[in-house]
């Protein structure tokens, strides 16, 4: 995994929420499972994990939970006026919390290293080489 520049800087499309994140990620990945898919208009969602204490979001966001595949609850974060989606929450990441690549000021330095839920995976998707690969998420 490449090292970032710090502080990790992002938010949403139209300003109203920022963030800044002091700590290197703990670890980036493409999520495939439905949820992802259907919350991110796309086949899948590349998250940068990071600590929760590290991460500090200014503006408000409006959340929605649902029941994650691994059985834990899935808090998603979005901009309540643009809509971007920013965090998540999985009960599973004790203390950490997902930053949405997209909505990183830069992300050209994004490598994931694993890609999850790939029995949901769009047959029309090619995977990188270099990621680990997981049917589910990673145990």
């Amino acid at each position: 995994m490449s090292d970032a520049s710090l502080p990790l800087l992002g938010g949403c499309k139209c300003g109203a929420v920022r963030y800044e994140c002091n700590a290197q990620p703990a670890m980036i990945f493409n999520c495939h499972c439905l949820d992802c898919q259907h919350f991110s208009g796309a086949p899948c969602t590349t998250a940068v994990i990071v600590a929760e204490e590290s991460l500090s979001i200014s503006g408000e966001l409006t959340g929605y939970t649902t029941a994650g595949d691994n059985g834990g609850s899935v808090h998603r974060y979005f901009c309540p006026i643009c809509g971007t989606p920013v965090a998540v929450k999985p009960d599973v990441f004790e203390g950490q919390k997902a930053i949405k690549a997209s909505s990183l000021d830069d992300s050209s330095w994004i490598r994931p290293q694993m890609d999850i839920f790939l029995k949901s995976k769009q047959p029309w998707i090619e995977l990188a080489e270099e990621t680990q690969k997981f049917q589910e998420g990673p145990a």
